[in-house]
């Protein structure tokens, strides 16, 4: 079972994120004098004092030094390597953009500690594992992962830790200094009023989508069969005949815990986790014994104690998920394509069948209606690209109004479902204009104000701050004045 995270995103390694990291090489070195700076170099003294040094003895060179914190030349390459990897094109010299970036992101860092600026450890391990789990997705599997990063899931997610921390201390930094930015409707017009109508910003296809989801049903027989399963588990291991460990690699169906015995990598808050999973495994306090069977959002589950540390737990479990049979999907997808003619009929709403007859809880409550989550709240607007696939490949086939036929897609829940779709609304891609796009232009605006901001408050901090350059990168033509002193 994944963690069940509050958001329901998954993020990919940007080049900002890529910057703000600085490698296990900086955490190596952290502070450095002047004469180190000087010296360019950071040596093993035992080898210093045994031999001449050389090559060979110099593990590793200062290139900058912003405040008492030291930029090496690993990071440099480090993000340049990852940089490759990800496809990033540099607009200019990498060799002098990237070690300016860096220095850019320690002044952030260097001010939140100022302002005594803090992130939770489970913010930081929520986006750990939807970094991990995006790259899973990416491999194919967690074993092809760990084949291509020539290391194990747990010293990825230990190596990416301090970095996923200092990024989320320098968005925080960064948020709290722009807090108090607004744009009122008048900033936005005169924002736009001079510019051409050609250089007005294009707003993509938008479309407002409302669904009903039945769940197939699951018969009774299927359920008391993974029950036996976990029962039969439950007894081999209080009988001692073999290991909850050994059962969760051989019949766990979490691909995500499986291979490693059941056990999640991580001690774990209860935000963390589905909330009847959670409320069983908080209770557990022997080791030895193993809990109820538990009925999650993702199958059942039999859990086992590791170690409690104050509000977080460590545990293993065992995952097994009911198949759902054809004859039960096909049952679901006739039930709503029934529901769906009764509508075209006007036999009633849309909207009340979704209040009444869907399974899904996010759109139930607000008559089927889906909610796209934004930076600025929630709205239900969708790009074509921000709806799940198979939701938007039968959008994109309906006109306004337009109700589809059944189909079938895997929630975010992994459980295949059947839905019934109806395209309430679509706003063909148009420049943008105040009366429609409002909310898009001032987005705009209000972003443009905090980066210049930002960059402005960026070259202040530059002058007030100890910077030291190694010569080489001195005729660099930077984006920030003042890093030569």
């Amino acid at each position: 079972m994944r963690y069940r995270l509050k958001t329901a995103f998954c993020i990919a390694a940007s080049f900002g994120f890529l910057l703000a990291a600085s490698g296990e090489a900086s955490r190596f070195v952290s502070r450095v004098s002047d004469d180190e700076l000087k010296t360019d170099t950071v040596s093993d003294k035992k080898v210093a004092e045994d031999a001449p040094a050389n090559e060979n003895s110099i593990i590793d060179e200062v290139v900058w030094v912003v405040g008492d914190e030291a930029i090496l030349k690993s990071d440099v390459e480090a993000m340049r390597i990852q940089g490759e990897m990800e496809g990033m094109k540099w607009n200019g010299d990498p060799d002098c953009i990237i070690p300016e970036q860096l220095a850019v992101q320690k002044l952030f860092l260097h001010q939140a500690a100022l302002d005594s600026i803090e992130v939770t450890e489970s913010d930081v391990s929520q986006s750990v594992d939807q970094q991990i789990n995006y790259w899973i997705s990416n491999a194919g599997s967690r074993e092809k992962l760990e084949e291509w990063k020539k290391m194990t899931v747990k010293q990825m997610k230990e190596s990416l830790r301090d970095d996923f921390r200092n990024h989320q201390l320098i968005e925080k930094m960064k948020s709290n200094l722009v807090k108090d930015i607004k744009v009122s409707p008048a900033d936005v017009r005169r924002y736009f009023e001079k510019m051409p109508q050609d250089s007005l910003p294009l707003i993509p296809t938008e479309v407002e989508v409302e669904i009903i989801t039945q769940a197939p049903r699951i018969a009774p027989e299927e359920i008391n069969r993974i029950k036996n399963e976990l029962r039969d588990y439950t007894e081999r291991v209080t009988k001692g005949e073999t290991s909850f460990a050994a059962l969760a690699r051989l019949y766990s169906e979490d691909p995500g815990t499986a291979r490693q015995g059941g056990e999640f990598d991580d001690y774990v808050g209860r935000g963390m986790l589905d909330p009847a999973f959670a409320s069983v495994a908080f209770n557990l306090t022997d080791p030895k014994k193993i809990s109820k069977i538990v009925e999650s959002e993702y199958g059942y589950h039999i859990i086992q104690l590791i170690d409690k540390r104050g509000d977080k737990i460590k545990v293993r479990h065992i995952l097994r998920v009911p198949r759902v049979s054809p004859e039960a999907l096909e049952k679901a997808e006739n039930r709503l394509d029934s529901i769906a003619d009764d509508i075209r009929a006007n036999k009633f709403t849309f909207e009340a069948a979704a209040s009444y007859l869907s399974d899904d809880k996010d759109t139930k409550n607000n008559n089927g209606l889906m909610a796209n989550q934004s930076e600025d709240g929630f709205t239900s607007k969708f790009r074509m690209r921000d709806l799940p696939t198979e939701i938007a490949r039968v959008v994109d086939t309906l006109k306004v109004g337009e109700i589809s036929k059944s189909f079938r897609m895997v929630n975010s829940k992994g459980k295949t479902v059947c839905v019934i779709a109806k395209l309430v609304n679509r706003i063909d891609a148009h420049r943008a204009t105040i009366t429609e796009d409002f909310q898009a232009m001032k987005a705009i605006v209000q972003s443009k104000r905090r980066a210049d901001f930002l960059k402005d408050w960026v070259q202040k901090k530059i002058k007030t701050t100890y910077i030291r350059i190694n010569d080489k990168y001195k005729n660099c033509n930077f984006e920030y004045e003042g890093w030569v002193k």
